[in-house]
């Protein structure tokens, strides 16, 4: 079992930022095989978006959605424990609950459209509020 937790949402103004932390832990030998990293997000009334992915082995590429590109950086941590998404220049339309999504398959990472329910393991969810 692979247990995902996001932290670091909160409430900022327009133009603010914010740095989200995603998790993957688990004692099951295939926690150790995760490649691909997603953030997406739901709003309200709206359908889930994915936001960017990583790929956590070789070259490490991403991808990003039209919309948070040349705003948003998805990384990984040195120690390799942990996958930031680093939101600058936020705007109202930003807000959403954000979540994290993990998978062992590294073709998921090709396409940041991919629809997250492929993912085999997701998180809870951080909310981020931005106000205008």
């Amino acid at each position: 079992q692979v247990h995902v937790t996001e932290s670091g949402g909160g409430s900022v103004q327009a133009g603010g930022s914010l740095r989200l932390s995603c998790a993957a832990t688990g004692t099951d030998i295939v926690a150790r095989y995760i490649r691909c990293t997603m953030w997406f997000r739901q709003a309200p009334g709206r359908g889930r978006e994915g936001v960017a992915v990583i790929y956590t082995e070789g070259d490490g590429s991403t991808s990003y959605a039209d919309s948070v590109k040349g705003r948003f950086t998805i990384s990984q941590d040195n120690d390799k424990n942990s996958v930031n998404l680093q939101m600058n220049n936020l705007k109202p339309e930003d807000s959403a609950m954000y979540y994290c999504a993990v998978d062992t398959r590294p073709w998921l990472c090709m396409d940041v459209a991919v629809d997250p329910s492929e993912y085999n393991y997701r998180g809870q969810g951080t909310q981020v509020t931005v106000s205008s």
